[in-house]
């Protein structure tokens, strides 16, 4: 049944007469009128009937009228309780977020979430190359991905992008390497090293490949491990060097050397559909963006 109909068999119940309810609703009584047969053709029953010069509720008319006032005040709590979520940061947000980002952020980003009364967010690590991103997004409500900062950046009538973070990619080297007391060291005195690396794609490879464009240089990548861990562990070992993000390169296992000379850095960032910033979406940005700017703030020494 028509719900607007029924808001008028109702109108009409409470106020007794076509013309009091066309008031009520700010129409004309022969609109009041043309629902009140419509609804009577719906429901195949007489809803109304003749009284005097107007109209009377039948009994078919009454009881309708008392499922009526249950439907209606069923969507009436629930158009209050969807009200409160576009007020209010409550609901579930699907948060996709690349593994060393969450290696990064959600140790301080989960007592965040946890802060909000209402909001429920379901956190999943996602290995992602850019090209893979805008399609996440049909399984997740934000995706936190990197890109190389020399790279286009993400763009599309469907999609908004929030910046997060810079992150700086530093040399690692093993303990004890001979360029260890540099405080910053020249691409062109590893050009005999042996790299570690990501798969090709994902934008640390990246950021290799365009600063061996932009030098000269081309490295010998021997080993590709997307689990910064175990890269870490190699390099500790002796195995090679690697380009590692500055704020979550462990450096009590490895040494961290800036590059001389070269801006080399992922640009982090949280991705979306355009147009869904409900309020809790809101406050999952809110809270990236709040961590993401403390971390870069003070990154590890």
């Amino acid at each position: 049944m028509d719900l607007g109909r029924l808001r008028t068999l109702r109108e009409f119940a409470d106020r007794g007469s076509v013309t009091a309810a066309a008031r009520a609703l700010h129409c004309t009584p022969s609109a009041v009128s043309q629902q009140l047969r419509a609804l009577q053709a719906e429901v195949g029953l007489a809803l109304t009937e003749p009284a005097g010069r107007g109209l009377r509720l039948t009994d078919a008319g009454r009881a309708l009228v008392a499922r009526a006032d249950e439907v209606l005040s069923a969507l009436d709590r629930a158009e209050a309780e969807l009200d409160t979520y576009r007020r209010s940061p409550r609901g579930r947000v699907r948060l996709a977020i690349f593994p060393s980002a969450g290696l990064l952020l959600l140790p301080g980003l989960l007592p965040r979430f946890a802060a909000r009364d209402g909001l429920d967010v379901d956190v999943r690590d996602v290995d992602m190359t850019p090209p893979e991103v805008p399609g996440l997004l049909a399984d997740h409500d934000v995706v936190v991905t990197h890109r190389d900062e020399h790279a286009p950046p993400f763009a599309g009538e469907r999609i908004d992008v929030v910046p997060l973070l810079r992150e700086p990619l530093d040399v690692a080297l093993p303990p004890g390497h001979p360029l260890g007391d540099r405080a910053h060291v020249e691409l062109t005195d590893l050009a005999t090293e042996q790299w570690i690396s990501v798969d090709v794609g994902f934008p640390v490879d990246d950021v290799l490949l365009s600063l061996a464009t932009r030098t000269g240089v081309r490295p010998r990548v021997a080993y590709r491990f997307n689990d910064f861990r175990i890269t870490e562990a190699l390099v500790a070992s002796g195995h090679g060097i690697a380009l590692l993000p500055r704020y979550t390169m462990d450096t009590r296992r490895v040494l961290r050397r800036p590059l001389a000379g070269i801006r080399a850095a992922r640009v982090v960032e949280a991705v979306l559909r355009a147009g869904t910033r409900r309020p809790a979406v809101t406050a999952v940005l809110d809270a990236l963006r709040t961590e993401a700017a403390e971390v870069g703030a003070d990154p590890p020494a």
